[in-house]
């Protein structure tokens, strides 16, 4: 394999890394406000004090669904673009220090070398040689001294949309067995089961995303989700009783 094809399947590999890690994020969410709001009416109908019926739980359920998922994409498009704009200026402002103060740049990046393990000589060559290179020593500046990495590989419009159909693909899950039975607790404890599976099999995307123990991936992952689903419940059950 040459290297332009080593690198094309590197970029594609990172690309499906990055789009994997906007399913875990919003369908991580959508689990756990979906079924926040099943475990709440489960909890308010315990008692018998408030009987709900499964198209309220539908009702509330799908709406809090799609609104949250519309705020997730649209979050997520919002915080990548002002990353791309954030980066863009900064850059566009070291590349005007650079031309401005070429000296005091050209020391910055000599100090940060060093500060990287080079040697004097090494760092001074190393500097010399990037000093003739404005853009590429701008890029450097842009990470070793202010810690930020170029954004334009990432679509705003894309981690939007993969955030939004990941949340709203995980959080139907715990809906699923309302669509199906009477909202009885034959529906509730089904609801529970399939939403341990969705967080299960999140926490293995995680695993699969980050090279992680596995034992901690899933572990965390549905931990985070049963906590979430106790306290939406305890909840409703203080409130409806």
């Amino acid at each position: 394999m040459d290297w332009q094809a080593h690198r094309r399947k590197a970029h594609a590999l990172n690309r499906t890394q990055e789009f994997l890690k906007q399913i875990i994020f919003g369908g991580n969410d959508g689990i756990v406000t979906t079924f926040a709001i099943v475990a709440g009416f489960a909890g308010a109908a315990s008692d018998g004090v408030a009987q709900i019926g499964g198209l309220a739980v539908l009702v509330f359920g799908l709406a809090n669904l799609f609104a949250d998922a519309v705020s997730m994409g649209l979050g997520e498009f919002l915080s990548l673009r002002s990353q791309h704009d954030q980066y863009r200026a900064r850059r566009e402002c070291e590349l005007r220090e650079i031309a401005q103060n070429p000296e005091q740049e050209r020391l910055e990046l000599f100090e940060i070398m060093r500060e990287r393990g080079l040697t004097p000589n090494e760092a001074d060559t190393t500097t010399a040689i990037l000093s003739r290179h404005p853009e590429m020593m701008a890029d450097l500046m842009m990470t070793f001294e202010f810690g930020m990495q170029d954004p334009d590989s990432e679509s705003p419009a894309l981690n939007g949309l993969f955030t939004f159909m990941s949340f709203v693909s995980f959080g139907f899950i715990p809906l699923v067995p309302y669509f199906l039975l009477p909202p009885d607790d034959t529906a509730f404890v089904l609801s529970v089961m399939a939403t341990l599976a969705a967080l299960v099999g999140l926490g293995l995307l995680r695993w699969s995303a980050t090279g992680e123990s596995l034992k901690r991936t899933v572990g965390e992952t549905v931990l985070v989700g049963s906590v979430c689903a106790v306290v939406a419940f305890l909840v409703g059950w203080l409130v409806g009783g």
